[in-house]
């Protein structure tokens, strides 16, 4: 009975992660913590952002197992094809209807096109010259700039362009920030995969070794700390919050090995935008 229950547990955890639940709350997480800080309430941004997220998540996983660069994971793609399918397609219908139905702004779409344009670009090949693909992925060290960059555009630039909010010096601060602990939190997957992503990446962990990205890491937490000072108006309620999350982030990648399993990456280090979000309601937005 118990090991039933464990393999019945096991299988709910595997589509909430491999589905991009999990990473969409985090995008969710990430969007609602923005606009919190900046006093905007009622805002649908937030879950355009999580449907965005499992829809060209779930594509891009599509192309990679079609270009056979996910071979761990296409037996469970297909396995699991119709309820991913079933996944989309509402995702889908949802977001046409928060886009054309509701007050969304739709000159917000133009903020979040370069953004996009990043993501989607990282794994399809711009274009081909001979049987040379030219993508952003090609270029050294671009993989994990690329990823922060289009989450930090998309969670703090987008949400407040389609709010009308002012682009104040504290906009564009939190982007910094933002940008920060999103390059740290996302050095755990390539300190995971350092021995598996071709050398052409040139992944940070490549590059400089396990140990001096995780000083990196360190740095860019420092820095996103340290920013929130040069914030109008910031209160040290934030700064405490702030050390709390970084100290959180510094920890996992202290742990991050290239033995660590998936679930070590993919659920709990992707979590701490939720924690972060959690934490932010608890303590910040009586």
């Amino acid at each position: 009975m118990y090991i039933c229950k464990m393999n019945f547990f096991k299988k709910i955890l595997d589509f909430y992660v491999f589905s991009n639940i999990h990473v969409a709350l985090a995008g969710f997480s990430l969007t609602k913590i923005t606009l919190l800080k900046f006093g905007i309430v009622d805002n649908l941004t937030p879950v355009f952002v999580a449907l965005s997220i499992i829809i060209s998540y779930n594509f891009i996983r599509f192309l990679e197992i079609k270009e056979n660069s996910l071979n761990w994971f296409k037996n469970w793609f297909f396995e699991h094809k119709k309820t991913l399918g079933l996944l989309s397609l509402l995702s889908i219908i949802l977001l046409i209807y928060i886009t054309f139905f509701s007050k969304f702004n739709l000159k917000a779409i133009l903020i979040l096109l370069p953004f996009a344009f990043m993501t989607f670009f990282y794994v399809v090949p711009l274009l081909k010259i001979g049987k040379i693909e030219v993508s952003f992925r090609n270029f050294p060290s671009v993989k994990i700039v690329s990823i922060a960059i289009a989450w930090a555009g998309i969670t703090v630039l987008f949400p407040l362009y389609e709010a009308n909010y002012e682009f104040t010096s504290n906009v564009y601060i939190e982007f910094l920030q933002r940008f920060f602990i999103l390059v740290a939190i996302t050095l755990p997957f390539d300190i995971r995969d350092v021995y598996f992503d071709p050398k052409l990446l040139k992944t940070l962990p490549q590059m400089f070794g396990v140990t001096n990205s995780k000083i990196i890491g360190y740095v860019l937490l420092l820095l996103f700390v340290s920013l929130e000072f040069f914030k109008k108006n910031y209160e040290l309620v934030d700064i405490y919050l702030l050390i709390g999350i970084s100290l959180v982030a510094a920890l996992f990648l202290g742990f991050s090995s290239p033995k660590r399993t998936r679930y070590y990456t993919s659920f709990w280090v992707e979590a701490i935008p939720i924690l972060w979000f959690i934490l932010f309601v608890l303590f910040l937005k009586k």
